[in-house]
């Protein structure tokens, strides 16, 4: 309860509690976010499109009546993917400049109204902070390393908080700035510096020590167990090689030269429906469910990773001319989203992506446009759940009327760095993921990239007809590179042979 003794205190009490009354108000006036399972998130999609029903998906298990399809007499329903070098009127694309100021932008928008969906104009602002620095080991080479924390504005909805989590490692001995691969996944310490064994035996007698003075007792207990340390230093641990015998992919890129980023899309938005309405898309949409045209999580983990470079532009260790993006499965789609739509990005290393990726979403072939319109719909714009709708106010759609594809994705990488890596099935590397659709898809792009001054996949003929190459054969020689290793679902065997081909291409060498 607050007292006022006089007029003036009358009138401070007053406004104050106006003021509380009006905080309240507005407080009151911005929604809660809308808290929905995913199933209710996509049928809240369904019905703002007018979409009744939807074809299943295939399963992945091919002795299920409904198995996808690995038969290739049926892999191409719609055998022509759309020319990324013919606008939209008929228009041939014939010299550089119409592809950079006419097609480009094209696809861009179509890729952004009906497939991956559009970045809001007034994303808020991210400030990076320094949050700590170790100086660890990577292998036998020493690094620095600098975990950082995005702070995401949200003075226009404080209900959802967005901190994006990134780590930035540098090898300790480089002369100038190097390149830096950004990498999708979990980011924090790599190796983190332990205290020495001096510094153990003076922690150990501090912890004893409190434990004694919180409960005396301990102090018998502690005392019959002299030898017994709490707290002991990590024992050595042979590092786990990558499956074609090379050292982990962090040890390759510090030897060479290279930094790395670990960067966590999670920490941006979420890898689930239910949490599209948090996140910086939940953020920006002030927790309300998406509209047709908003982006999905694969574009915002592209948005977060450009986010990302903002901060390694400002970083002296870094070379932010020579900033590449990589990821696997999921990521992979999202590091080529990334590079495709983000051109300060110098190249790319595309694992194993599959749909919403490298590979033709008209090929009907393991995983399926089906697959992302329902299970996997928070990746793509709402939009894109159309292209799986068999009964709707509109109709029904198909894989062949989506207006873009990946061949057009690829493209829009050159002249860039652009490397798309496969494995094998025998290894784990599923054929659910279309090696082969993603093969077509890179050699049709492979006329952008001439286009551009760049070279592609070159003297493979129509990519309808275009044979892959045996496994462990790459093809390398260009800015476009097509290498699929013999190990699983990882690009961990090619790691070796982006660093060569990527460093021959922007002229670095690890004693620079």
């Amino acid at each position: 309860m607050r007292y006022c003794l006089s007029l003036s205190a009358v009138v401070i009490c007053a406004l104050f509690a106006a003021g509380e009354n009006v905080a309240v108000a507005q407080s009151s006036s911005i929604p809660a976010p809308v808290t929905f399972t995913a199933d209710q998130d996509h049928q809240n999609m369904m019905d703002q499109l007018g979409i009744k029903a939807l074809r299943p998906g295939p399963s992945g298990n091919e002795k299920d009546a409904n198995h996808a399809n690995y038969d290739e007499s049926k892999a191409n329903p719609f055998p022509d993917a759309p020319d990324p070098l013919t606008l939209q009127s008929g228009q041939k694309v014939t010299t550089p400049a119409i592809w950079r100021d006419k097609r480009r932008p094209e696809l861009i928008e179509l890729f952004s109204k009906y497939v991956y969906g559009r970045v809001p104009a007034d994303t808020p602002k991210v400030t990076w902070t320094v949050t700590a620095v170790d100086h660890e080991m990577i292998g036998m080479t020493p690094v620095i390393v600098k975990d950082l924390v995005g702070q995401v504005d949200n003075s226009s909805y404080p209900a959802i908080d967005v901190k994006i989590h990134m780590t930035l490692v540098t090898p300790a001995a480089a002369k100038g700035p190097v390149p830096v691969l950004m990498m999708f996944g979990r980011a924090g310490f790599p190796s983190p510096n332990e205290p020495s064994q001096e510094e153990l035996d003076r922690i150990n007698k501090a912890w004893k020590d409190a434990v004694v003075q919180q409960d005396p007792s301990l102090k018998d207990v502690i005392a019959a167990h002299p030898a017994w340390q709490p707290i002991k230093a990590t024992p050595f641990q042979f590092p786990q090689m990558n499956a074609d015998g090379d050292p982990p992919n962090n040890w390759q890129l510090v030897r060479a030269g290279w930094g790395f980023a670990l960067f966590d899309p999670a920490s941006v938005q979420a890898d689930n429906g239910a949490g599209i309405t948090r996140g910086i898309i939940g953020l920006v949409n002030k927790g309300q469910p998406r509209k047709p045209e908003d982006w999905g999580a694969l574009r915002a983990w592209a948005w977060g990773a450009g986010r990302g470079l903002d901060y390694l532009e400002t970083d002296p260790a870094v070379d932010a001319k020579h900033v590449g993006i990589e990821g696997v499965s999921r990521y992979g789609k999202a590091a080529l989203v990334t590079m495709a739509f983000d051109e300060r990005f110098a190249m790319v290393l595309v694992g194993s992506s599959g749909k919403g990726g490298a590979t033709l979403l008209r090929r009907n072939w393991g995983e399926a446009v089906e697959s992302l319109t329902g299970g996997e719909y928070y990746w793509m714009a709402g939009n894109f759940i159309k292209y799986g709708a068999s009964q709707a106010t509109f109709g029904s759609s198909t894989p062949g009327d989506i207006p873009a594809d990946s061949n057009e994705l690829i493209a829009l990488c050159a002249p860039r760095l652009t490397f798309i890596s496969y494995g094998v099935p025998e290894k784990g590397d599923a054929k659910w993921l279309d090696h082969e659709g993603s093969f077509m898809a890179t050699v049709d792009a492979s006329r952008v990239f001439a286009l551009s001054g760049a070279k592609g996949l070159e003297d493979l003929g129509d990519y309808h007809t275009a044979k892959m190459p045996p496994v462990n054969q790459g093809l390398l020689d260009g800015q476009l590179a097509w290498r699929q290793h013999d190990g699983g679902h990882t690009d961990a065997p090619n790691m070796k042979w982006f660093i060569q081909w990527a460093d021959k291409f922007i002229g670095h060498n690890a004693a620079q």
